[in-house]
């Protein structure tokens, strides 16, 4: 600690030159805490998924339906507690960027399958009994300000109604729920599939998909193979995944995000050590006469190395810490598209981590040179 002051001083040499390495290497991570921040919410989002459950789709795509028959023979499978289905009804509200999650529903059989919802009995009856009755989530309604009793237009990209040929559906929020242990969740909004049934123009008798709760999750493979044998040779099989296996297939339909992020990363970092390499070099030969003095006054070789390899480690950590700071602030922007607040824990020490690395990488050389240093000739240049 007695030699901070020295380091910083020789750090500080030229005050522009640190200035600009000291921000090119934040806004790198800068860009490394928004991409692996939003690739471990996505993760989390998948580790999130209950282990209770079997998604069951067409086995074509997910985009093509599946009989609503289906739902009692999938009710008399030994091992299925309950069953319940949703569809993608993929609308927006008044402005084509708000897009929202939007399910029509079985109030009864949906949130039997889905014990994390938590709302109130009244709010579900009232959802029961009310012909275009919807629920929300806390953060949805939060989000545009929506509260019991107001009545809300969506334009569907996808379902028109039989009646008057428009894409325009309007419902009544009836309750607001809640979801405490999967927070992503509360963004959503459910409401009746009888309504949207017999509305809607084409499809009329199929559901997107099947979510079946298990009474053993050690049982999930055997019923799954069980639910697609039954369905197999039918007009629309079967593909039955746990419902980890969905979010991740689900995720990679959308794109590899872990894989671009690493190759985004990779970009970057490696034109940065470069950069900031060659300007670690440029600092070592402007220091070499003070460097020169100090191996006069005592200064061991080691000690040397150490002293050049702390400024780059201290300006490395330094930019980090800036980087990924700016970057936890910015992060609760993302609430509305991740469904989270605050940055994983673990994506700052992997920054800091990698920060530490990424001064070796680029201080060793110079730093060697610094080391290796003869005191006669140093002086004489």
């Amino acid at each position: 600690m007695k030699y901070l002051p020295l380091m910083w001083a020789m750090l500080w040499r030229k005050k522009l030159r640190t200035s600009l390495t000291l921000l090119s290497i934040a806004i790198a991570f800068l860009l490394f805490g928004m991409l692996q921040g939003i690739n471990a919410a996505f993760q989390q989002t998948i580790e999130r998924s209950n282990v209770n459950r079997l998604i069951v789709t067409n086995k074509i795509s997910l985009t093509e339906s599946l009989p609503y028959s289906y739902l009692s023979q999938l009710e008399t499978i030994p091992g299925v507690s309950a069953v319940s289905h949703e569809s993608w009804f993929g609308p927006y509200y008044q402005d084509p960027k708000n897009v929202m999650a939007a399910f029509p529903v079985e109030p009864e059989r949906e949130f039997a399958a889905h014990p994390e919802i938590v709302i109130p009995k009244a709010q579900l009856q009232a959802l029961e009994n009310t012909r275009t009755g919807a629920i929300v989530g806390v953060s949805l309604a939060r989000k545009y300000g929506w509260k019991i009793g107001d009545h809300i237009p969506l334009h569907s990209t996808i379902w028109v109604k039989a009646a008057d040929g428009n894409s325009d559906w309007t419902f009544d929020i009836v309750g607001i729920y809640e979801a405490p242990s999967n927070r992503a969740r509360e963004d959503a909004l459910f409401f009746n599939y009888k309504y949207f049934d017999e509305a809607r123009s084409f499809g009329k008798g199929t559901v997107g998909w099947y979510v079946v709760q298990l009474k053993d999750p050690r049982e999930s493979a055997q019923i799954a193979s069980t639910i697609d044998k039954l369905f197999a040779n039918s007009p629309n099989e079967t593909k039955t995944q746990t419902e980890k296996e969905f979010q991740q297939s689900f995720m990679k339909q959308i794109a590899d995000i872990s894989l671009i992020v690493t190759y985004i990363l990779f970009a970057v970092f490696f034109a940065l050590l470069f950069a900031v390499g060659s300007t670690a070099m440029q600092a070592v030969r402007e220091q070499v006469p003070e460097l020169a003095v100090l191996k006069t006054l005592g200064f061991s070789d080691t000690r040397v190395l150490t002293l050049v390899l702390l400024q780059t480690l201290a300006l490395c950590i330094v930019a980090a810490m800036i980087g990924l700071g700016i970057a936890d602030l910015l992060f609760p922007r993302l609430r509305d598209t991740l469904g989270v607040v605050k940055m994983p824990l673990s994506v700052v020490i992997e920054g800091v981590v990698m920060a530490a690395v990424f001064a070796a990488l680029t201080g060793f050389v110079p730093a060697w040179r610094a080391k290796r240093l003869v005191i006669v000739e140093a002086l004489r240049s």
